[in-house]
């Protein structure tokens, strides 16, 4: 059993939900100060979430692929994507940065307003307030956005499979490895794959839930 695709995922996971944190975060904050197109730009941000994957993943080349004048400019600068770990990574954010981004909103719509106008009549920054007031205050909304961020991220597939290809030791992450078992029908192959990521998923879930309720307690 080659262990590369735990590995990719793991990494990929990882890439995936740092990105999506900081991204998430602040499109949360933005999109909540907008004063017009707010609601375009929330449909914009979660529409990712309720495609296809591989809808996704077509666009994602389209973009992105050799016979579009971004991709072109990309391979001029040395830099391809396509059927490349950074493909990857790319198709990972884009299908769990949504998740992020309305578990933040919605963690900062929930906080008291009049901590931000206090702050505020202090002098305080608007970012000073950002980092040391919203989001320690939203941190449980953050963190469980973190969570489903990451779980998605190792699960994802569609967009994967479109975007990145199945290279084995490159691309080749759990999810598309049980795929390229199945095709192989290699079933005891896909199981300890299928059983490897259900595993790995519930203990980082149950963690989470774990100290969530620690430190709520």
């Amino acid at each position: 059993m080659e262990i590369s695709p735990f590995w990719i995922t793991l990494k990929t996971a990882t890439a995936a939900t740092f990105i999506s944190f900081f991204l998430g975060i602040a499109l949360a904050y933005a999109v909540l100060h907008m004063r017009r197109f707010q609601g375009i730009a929330d449909a914009v941000i979660t529409l990712p979430m309720v495609l296809p994957p591989t809808v996704v993943g077509f666009f994602l080349l389209l973009v992105f692929g050799r016979k579009s004048p971004l991709g072109q400019l990309l391979l001029d600068f040395g830099v391809p994507l396509v059927f490349t770990w950074k493909a990857t990574v790319i198709a990972a954010v884009v299908v769990s940065l949504p998740l992020m981004y309305r578990t933040a909103r919605g963690a900062f719509e929930q906080l008291d307003k009049n901590i931000v106008y206090a702050a505020r009549t202090l002098g305080i920054s608007e970012w000073r307030i950002f980092w040391r007031i919203l989001v320690p205050n939203a941190k449980h909304g953050i963190v469980a956005g973190l969570v489903l961020t990451f779980t998605r991220a190792l699960g994802e597939f569609g967009a994967t499979i479109m975007f990145a290809g199945n290279v084995p030791g490159t691309t080749q992450t759990m999810s598309t490895a049980i795929y390229a078992a199945v095709q192989a029908n290699d079933y005891d192959l896909a199981f300890q794959w299928a059983a490897a990521l259900v595993l790995f998923s519930l203990v980082f879930v149950a963690a989470m839930n774990a100290w969530l309720a620690r430190s709520r307690g």
